[in-house]
């Protein structure tokens, strides 16, 4: 019998967590808002006042007001407000259960507050429920689970995510860190 024995080149992740936002249809503030967390380009003050804007302004469907919080939460937790990003994927996640995207920041803001046993748990629910951007779902999972002493899951997700989105150099990073070594 074979076993895998993994080991680290490094053991500090340089890496930040990777983060999506979430299309909203229409146009107005809500659209503005999506637009600001897409682009990644903005004034943080403006483009969060911009989101809670369309959140207490706008007639908004469920789905886009769940997607109006996420996209509010990711300018956020860029501007390191970790607990406001939090609250607002909690939001998104009590109106819209099943949207991946929620789930996937919300592990992503726990890696940022180093809290990375936390991160697992909406991380998985991401990958369940096959969010767009699983790439990241996994990548982000294994940042978690080598920073909770999971050193082959880390391993295997890394590997996943670069299988979904092919020469991600960030994803390559990481997994130049490990060296496989295989055991009788």
């Amino acid at each position: 019998m074979h076993r895998i024995l993994l080991t680290l080149a490094a053991t500090v992740l340089a890496a930040g967590a990777a983060s999506a936002q979430v299309f909203v249809v229409g146009s107005g503030l809500a659209k503005e808002c999506y637009d600001l967390a897409r682009e990644n380009n903005y004034m943080y003050r403006t483009a969060e006042e911009t989101c809670t804007r369309a959140l207490r302004e706008e007639t908004l469907t469920r789905k886009n007001r769940a997607a109006t919080y996420v996209n509010r939460g990711v300018i956020r937790m860029r501007e390191g407000e970790y607990e406001q990003s939090l609250s607002d994927y909690s939001n998104a996640i009590s109106l819209e259960p099943e949207l991946g995207a929620a789930y996937l920041n919300e592990g992503a803001a726990h890696i940022y507050r180093k809290d990375f046993q936390s991160a697992l748990v909406p991380l998985n629910k991401a990958i369940e429920l096959e969010t767009t951007d699983i790439f990241a779902a996994y990548y982000n999972r294994a940042i978690a689970r080598e920073n909770t002493g999971d050193v082959p899951g880390a391993f295997f997700d890394f590997q996943k995510a670069l299988e979904l989105k092919p020469d991600w150099e960030l994803a390559k990073r990481q997994l130049a860190r490990f060296s496989v070594d295989e055991q009788q």
